[in-house]
């Protein structure tokens, strides 16, 4: 018989936290997410424990990324998307949204709840904040377990709310299905700089309050993308990226944002790519486990660390390149493993 790794103080046990989860209760989901990123050993045994007896109640869900650059408006979006998703596709939503920590205190404002106050108070509609620490992927450790979750607590629609740091966010893609990327009309220079880092893997690009005195640069802008678009040839999933307009404060455009969601996963469900694509989904996360579990390996032991730091000072020195040392410390790592 299998053991399980006892709770910690202040901890629910393993039954505890799935049966809460099973059941909806979003506290527990709350603390099953605290679980995921903490660094404690305890608490990543029975965190790896939790996901484990939950995998089989994931998958179900219909995941997104939506992301842009920060003043695009990413908050006041999701919370329009997802009233729709709620309200009139009568579905669940789960909002996992990052805050950028600083790197010189590692704080994080997580102020994304207290930017969608009505979404918040949605009883189909769960929130959580998280902070995305060192990860540079744009998204936090633990997100794609804390995906695992929420389909397993029975939401529908699972959207991650990214940094918006710009072309790291790349790592965003390999979680999700459906990737919306938000757009300021007029934004010049900095719609420019994007266009090669995200553009073309985006599935939809959505330019973001059409309203007022913007709608004239809206259609510009609208007319600029689709030129754009022609000149990427058509991506794997066979989907034509659509650009749309919306306005989260009058409600514009929400609508047929969700329903070309709808439309992609349609699209992809019937040419196989959907199965495929959540099987590199997959992949990837088992590649990001295998790289986080060398990197806590290294931290975990003095040696190795120290001399970590004695790379990263020959590296600085000149004395040695970047490639070079990390291949020597990975030698020292597992020292039997023969090229």
């Amino acid at each position: 018989m299998q053991s399980h790794p006892p709770a910690a103080p202040g901890r629910l046990t393993l039954a505890e936290y799935i049966h809460g989860i099973r059941s909806g209760n979003t506290p527990v989901l709350s603390r099953a997410i605290t679980l995921m990123e903490s660094q404690r050993p305890t608490d990543q045994a029975l965190a790896e424990a939790l996901v484990e007896a939950l995998l089989p109640f994931s998958g179900h869900a219909f995941r997104l990324a939506i992301t842009g650059v920060p003043g695009v408006g990413k908050s006041t979006f999701i919370e329009a998307l997802g009233q729709h998703v709620t309200n009139v596709a009568g579905k669940k939503i789960a909002v996992l949204t990052i805050d950028p920590s600083s790197q010189r205190t590692h704080g994080s404002i997580l102020g994304d709840k207290t930017r969608m106050d009505t979404l918040t108070r949605n009883p189909r509609a769960f929130i959580r904040p998280s902070a995305s620490g060192e990860a540079l992927n744009g998204v936090a450790h633990g997100t794609r377990e804390a995906m695992v979750l929420c389909e397993a607590a029975g939401y529908e629609v699972i959207v991650i709310e990214t940094v918006g740091i710009g072309q790291l966010e790349a790592g965003v893609r390999s979680m999700v299905d459906f990737f919306i990327l938000l757009l300021l009309a007029g934004a010049g220079d900095e719609l420019q700089g994007i266009k090669k880092g995200i553009l073309e893997m985006a599935d939809a690009l959505v330019l973001t309050k059409a309203d007022g005195d913007n709608l004239s640069r809206i259609r510009q802008a609208k007319t600029d993308l689709l030129h754009a678009l022609h000149l990427f040839p058509l991506p794997d999933s066979g989907w034509k990226v659509p650009v749309l307009t919306t306005s989260a404060l009058t409600g514009e455009g929400i609508a047929d944002v969700w329903q070309q969601a709808e439309h992609y996963r349609a699209h992809t469900q019937r040419s196989g790519f959907f199965d495929l694509q959540r099987e590199h989904q997959a992949e990837a996360w088992f590649a990001e486990a295998v790289q986080r579990l060398i990197y806590e390996q290294i931290n975990r032991s003095a040696n190795l660390k120290q001399q970590q730091e004695q790379m990263n000072a020959l590296v600085k020195s000149k004395k040695l390149s970047a490639p070079s040392a990390a291949r020597q410390l990975m030698k020292n790592v597992y020292p039997h493993d023969r090229e």
